[in-house]
C-alpha cells in the first residue's frame, strides 16, 4: 500500500462513515499515531439525506465529502482506496484488493448493508437506498417511469409506472414516501402537464402496527396524519413476500403493480472476513464489543458505529444503528486509543440519548426528546438546523442551504436530471455500489 514505517504506532481504520471520520479528525490533532484511512470510496456519504438526492431535493456533492480532504496537510494520515478482503488477526495484518497492511491497533467502522431477509425477489427487482449511486439509481428510476408514463397508452402499464411503493416505515420510508408525495403535489402539475396528480398513488408498507417503530407513540401517531395528509397510502402489519418487477404481492394477498418499488425494511452489519465466529452475532451481522469497544477475544482489534453491537441493561439488542452513537463511539474510541498509548486505564463508553427525528415534507417533522415529542414546523426547523450542523464541510452546508430555501420559496427542486439513465442491472456492482 505505499505506507511508510516509523516509530509512531499505526492505527487503521476500515470505512469512512460517521463513526470512522469522527475517529480519524480526533486522533489526527494528537498526532501520536500513524493513520490509515481505507474505504471503497474516496467520499463520506451524509446518509440520512440520501433520501433527498433519490427525490431531485439534492446533488450528490451536497451530501458527499472527500476523504481526502481530511487529511490534506496532515504528514502523519493516509487514505488508501480499497476494500479490505480479510483479517489475519494472528499477524496483525489486512488484506485488501491493493495489497497487503500491518496494524497496531485495527478500528473497524464498516457500518451496515441493506437488509432483504433472504428474499431473493426483493433483492434482484427492488430498489435499495444506502449508497449514492443507489439514491441517483432511484432518481432516474422516478423520473423515467413519469417520462413513460407520459406516452403510454396502457391503462395497466400507466398504472404501474405512477405507482410508488415504498416497504419500511421507519425514518428513511416515512421521509421518503414524503418527498414523493411533494414531488407528486408540486412538481408533476407544473412539468407533466400529461398526468394528473391525483393518478400518482404513494403506499408506504410497514410490517409492525405503526410508522416510526422506534419512536414514541406519540411521534407514530404524528407521522401517520403528516402523511395521510399529504396523501401517502399506510398499509399497516403488511409484510413483503415477493416482487417480480411489476406487483408487489404482500401477506394480506394485496397486489399492487409498480414499477418502483423500494426497500427501505432493514439493514444488517457488513462485516469483514477472517475474525473469529464467536465474535459476530449470527443474523444481526454485527460484531460483539466490549464497554471499550474492543471485539470480543481480541486486545487491539475494535469495532464502532453500525458494526458494533454493545449489549447493556438499557441497550440489550446493542446502540440503535444510527449516527449519534457511531459519533459518540468513534470520539470516545479516540480518547481510548490515547490512554492505551499512555498506559492509563480504558474508560467504558456511554451513550448519551440526544432523541430522534423524522421529518415528512415541507413545514413537518416529529422529534422525540428524552421527556416530550413535538411536530410540526418547529420540529422541522430543528431537523434542518440539526442536519445543516452535521454535515460535513462548510460546503455541503452552504450548498444544501440554499437548496433548502430555493425549494423551500418557489415550491420546486432543482435537481430533476436524469444524468446517468437507470437500465434495471440491479446485478451490476457499478451501479448499486
Amino acid at each position: 500500500m505505499n505506507i511508510p514505517i516509523n516509530n509512531q504506532p499505526r492505527i487503521v481504520i476500515i470505512g469512512g462513515g460517521f463513526a470512522g471520520i469522527h475517529l480519524l479528525k480526533k486522533l489526527i490533532k494528537t498526532k501520536k499515531f500513524q493513520l490509515v484511512l481505507i474505504d471503497k470510496h474516496n467520499y463520506h456519504t451524509f446518509q440520512p439525506l440520501l433520501y433527498q438526492v433519490s427525490t431531485s431535493s439534492l446533488e450528490p456533492d451536497s451530501i458527499a465529502y472527500p476523504l481526502r480532504k481530511l487529511i490534506a496537510s496532515v504528514d502523519n494520515a493516509y487514505f488508501r482506496l480499497a476494500e479490505v478482503t480479510s483479517i489475519d488477526a494472528e499477524s496483525n495484518t489486512l488484506h485488501s484488493t491493493i495489497g497487503d497492511l500491518t496494524y497496531d491497533h485495527l478500528v473497524i467502522a464498516t457500518g451496515s448493508k441493506t437488509n432483504y431477509f433472504g428474499n431473493d425477489s426483493i433483492e434482484k427487482n427492488g430498489m435499495g437506498m444506502k449508497t449514492i449511486p443507489q439514491a441517483l439509481n432511484i432518481r432516474s428510476l422516478i423520473l423515467q417511469n413519469l417520462e413513460k408514463a407520459t406516452i403510454t397508452s396502457n391503462k395497466e402499464e400507466r398504472e404501474a409506472l405512477l405507482n410508488f411503493v415504498i416497504a419500511g416505515a421507519g425514518p428513511t420510508g416515512v421521509e421518503l414516501s414524503g418527498a414523493i408525495a411533494e414531488v407528486r403535489n408540486n412538481i408533476v402539475p407544473k412539468d407533466y402537464i400529461d398526468i394528473k396528480a391525483s393518478e400518482i398513488k404513494i403506499h408506504l408498507l410497514e410490517g409492525l402496527d405503526r410508522v416510526l417503530p422506534p419512536m414514541s407513540e406519540k411521534a407514530s401517531a404524528k407521522a401517520k396524519k403528516f402523511l395521510e395528509d399529504l396523501g401517502v397510502q399506510i398499509h399497516l402489519d403488511t409484510m413483503v413476500e415477493e416482487y417480480d418487477g411489476v406487483v408487489v404481492k404482500t401477506n394480506k394477498n394485496d397486489n399492487l403493480r409498480s414499477k418502483t418499488f423500494i426497500w427501505s425494511a432493514g439493514v444488517t452489519g457488513a462485516p469483514v472476513k477472517g475474525l473469529n465466529a464467536s465474535a459476530l452475532v449470527d443474523k444481526a451481522n454485527r460484531y460483539t464489543v466490549n464497554t471499550f469497544n474492543q471485539i470480543e477475544g481480541y486486545d487491539n482489534i475494535f469495532a464502532i458505529g453500525d458494526i458494533a453491537l454493545m449489549q447493556s441493561e438499557k441497550y440489550p439488542k446493542g446502540h440503535p444503528m444510527v449516527a449519534q452513537p457511531a459519533i459518540q463511539q468513534g470520539e470516545h474510541l479516540a480518547k481510548n486509543l490515547i490512554r492505551i498509548q499512555e498506559e492509563k486505564k480504558l474508560e467504558p463508553f456511554d451513550y448519551f440519548d440526544k432523541g430522534t427525528m423524522a421529518t415528512i415534507g415541507r413545514n413537518k417533522a416529529v422529534v422525540d426528546l428524552k421527556k416530550s415529542t413535538f411536530g410540526g414546523f418547529f420540529a422541522w426547523f430543528i431537523w434542518m438546523f440539526v442536519h445543516l450542523w452535521f454535515l460535513v464541510g462548510f460546503r455541503n452546508r452552504i450548498v444544501t442551504f440554499f437548496n433548502w430555501t430555493y425549494s423551500y420559496i418557489n415550491f420546486d427542486r432543482a435537481a430533476r436530471l436524469i444524468i446517468r439513465p437507470f437500465k434495471g442491472e440491479r446485478e451490476n456492482e457499478d451501479l448499486v455500489n
